[in-house]
Parts: structure tokens; sequence; C-alpha cells
């Protein structure tokens, strides 16, 4: 192989991880921004509704000019439907709920045991096999949740625990909407153009939900630090996940799921430099537990699409 052949090819394989890279500082930087938002009192629904408007304008903006609208069949109504559901309105619903109250550094962890949750799913579904290393890293992940939650150990307030099995239905619903999408697809949908659709269903279900539950708020009528964190951290997501689509298209599933270490790590270091939060020595040995397991977990040869949070 000449020269002139390899210099392009190194140079496209850090250009990838440096995409990679920008996908982790992106998405842990959503997390802070989540707290920001709550920081006034708005609440979940209301919330999820003006994120959902920007993903919206966002991801249209991409998939439109290139003809790809929305597609209305029955295949692709059931897909809008599930992943707005467990993409979108149930665990941003508990997350908005739990941020407010737990250190953001934390939820950036908690985030990270998706493939822990999806495994033994998938076992259960037939979907994967059993295996020793991948039993040892769910067990790892068990221990680390266990050290967050142990009276005293990593979170500043005892009342704090409480909130954890909450935080817990986000990555439970994200792993669900793995599973479903890697076993139904996207009914012949690309990703952007799917996750448009799912962005719209899942904006038009919340709206009277938001409304008829107090939850609505006119994010114009007062706009601050949290309202402007909220679009901040929305434009993020939409942008940051047609680049993770792009990722995975380019250099492969596997590959782009690695960002989700970089996620966790990013989540930590913004909640750091962002919200000022510090950690107790049990937080980075209950991390390191964790990101442990998740390596232990997570598939070597393929990775199920929504394996990363959905707009």
């Amino acid at each position: 192989m000449t020269t002139a052949a390899v210099v392009p090819m190194a140079g496209r394989r850090w250009f990838l991880v440096a995409v990679l890279l920008m996908l982790g500082l992106g998405w842990g930087l959503t997390q802070p921004l989540g707290k920001i938002s709550t920081s006034t009192g708005h609440l979940p629904f209301g919330l999820i509704f003006w994120q959902l408007v920007v993903c919206v304008a966002v991801l249209g903006a991409i998939t439109l000019p290139r003809g790809r609208g929305l597609v209305f069949t029955k295949a692709t109504l059931r897909f809008y439907l599930v992943v707005a559901l467990l993409g979108t309105l149930i665990p941003n619903a508990t997350f908005y709920l739990s941020i407010a109250r737990l250190p953001s550094g934390v939820m950036s962890m908690l985030i990270s045991a998706v493939p822990m949750i999806a495994f033994p799913l998938a076992l259960m579904l037939g979907m994967e096999r059993f295996g020793w290393a991948r039993l040892a890293g769910l067990v790892l992940g068990l221990v680390a949740v266990a050290l967050l939650a142990a009276p005293g150990a990593a979170l500043p307030d005892p009342a704090m625990v409480a909130f954890l099995p909450i935080a817990l239905v986000g990555p439970f619903c994200y792993a669900l909407e793995g599973l479903f999408v890697a076993r139904k697809g996207m009914a012949g949908m690309d990703p952007v153009q799917a996750m448009f659709g799912a962005s719209v269903t899942g904006m038009v279900l919340c709206l009277p939900v938001a409304v008829m539950t107090g939850q609505f708020f006119d994010p114009f009528a007062d706009f601050g630090r949290a309202e402007a964190a909220l679009v901040g951290s929305s434009m993020i997501h939409a942008v940051i996940y047609a680049a993770y689509v792009w990722l995975a298209f380019r250099a492969g599933a596997v590959f782009a799921a690695q960002c989700s270490y970089i996620v966790t790590g990013a989540g930590i270091f913004w909640a750091m430099v962002i919200l000022g939060e510090r950690f107790s020595p049990v937080l980075w040995l209950s991390l390191v537990l964790l990101l442990c397991g998740v390596a232990l977990v997570s598939p070597r040869k393929q990775a199920a699409p929504g394996g990363m949070p959905a707009a």
C-alpha cells in the first residue's frame, strides 16, 4: 500500500473518532442543561412538549428537503407510537422528575445502564445468548447501582435514594425501544425520517397531556436561563442524533455505540464545570464498575438501533 493511500485512510479514521468525541460531549451536555431547565419549576410534560417542538423543527429541516416526510402505514404508525412513548414521553418525564432532585452526574451514570437492562430482556425474548462474561457485567452494574444507593455513600442527601428507581425508568424504556427497533426495524424509513415521525407523534400526544395537567407554559412569556437551557439541550440533541445516525452508517453501529462511554464521562465533566458538582470516592468507584459492566454486557458483533436516547 502506498503512502498516498495510507494518509487519506488515517485521516478518515481520525475524523470519525473526532465525530464520536463530539457526539459524546454533546449528549453529555444535555444532562446539566436538562437540570437547569427544571430550575424555575417547569414541569415534565411542558418541558417535553417544547423539547419536541425544537426536535421536530431541526429533524424536519434535515429530512423534508430530501423528500422524506411522514409516511402513514400501519407499520410506520406503530413505530411512531412505540418510539414516541418509549423513547421520549415516558423516559423524559421520569428524567425531568429525577434530574430536578438528583445530581446531574449521577443521571449521566445511570443512562449508561441501558445495555445492562437490555441484556436480560433480550435473553427472555430469545434475541441474545447467555454468556458468563455478560452475566458478570450485569452483576457489576447491579453492584454499581447498589453503591450509589448505599446510605451516605455517594448521594449528598439520603432522601435522594428514593428517586434512583424513577431515574432508572428511562434506561429501562430505552432498552425496550432498542429491542423493538432491533426486532421490527424502522418500517422502511431511514433513521432521521423515522425519528422525525416519532417526534411529531410525541409532540401531538404530549400537548393535550401538558394542557390538561396544567404543565403547559409559554417559554416566551418570561424567557430566561431555564428556557434557554431547554432550547439549547433540544437543539443539541436533535443535531447530535442526526450525526449519530450518519456515523453509524459510515463507521458501523458498533463503532457509533462507543459514544455511550463518552456520554457518561462528558456528563459528569459538564456537571462539574457548569453546575459545580463534586463527587465522593464511592461514586467514582461506582462509575468504574458500571462502565466495566457495560463493556462486558455490550454485544461485540452488532449493536441494536435505539441504544442511545431518542429525540
